[in-house]
């Protein structure tokens, strides 16, 4: 007698990447990442705000770069292992595709499950929930509210 083997339903779980800064892993769904790129120094412009950067080239698009750190109440950091993330914008703006995020090495792949175990860490401003994976904590970015911040800056 042979035993019926029940594959896994795929729509329980997806692909997430964890995106490292200087003092926390943010984790999004995959696709929220459309290219990451060696990190080049942004062309600073004076009186901006310490979250922004400056505008880094990609593909023909000038995009600014953020510090999620310093958006978040922190301080901007560069590290010798930092890249950018170019994020698909989710605010719906018509002229505004992508938004560049500051990371601090290469983001790591996993599969995630529907039922994140959350946890009890304090979260920082533009962060909706953090989640335990593992032995780590990851926190879940804001990212509309990121780009709010542009909009209401008038950098969009």
């Amino acid at each position: 007698m042979s035993q019926a083997i029940t594959p896994q339903s795929s729509t329980n779980s997806l692909t997430g990447l964890i995106l490292p800064l200087a003092d926390r892993n943010l984790l999004v769904p995959n696709v929220a990442l459309a290219e990451l790129i060696p990190y080049r120094a942004p062309q600073p412009t004076p009186g901006l705000p310490a979250w922004m950067l400056g505008q880094v080239a990609w593909r023909d698009l000038r995009l600014p770069l953020l510090s999620f750190e310093a958006a978040a109440g922190g301080q901007a950091a560069v590290g010798p292992g930092a890249r950018v993330a170019v994020l698909n914008a989710l605010g719906g703006r018509p002229h505004v595709k992508f938004l560049a995020l500051l990371l601090q090495g290469i983001p790591r792949s996993l599969k995630l499950e529907e039922d994140l175990p959350r946890t009890n860490a304090p979260l920082a401003a533009l962060e909706l929930d953090a989640v335990q994976l593992g032995l780590d904590v990851a926190k879940i970015p804001d990212l509309v509210a990121l780009e709010q911040m542009l909009a209401d800056a008038g950098l969009i």
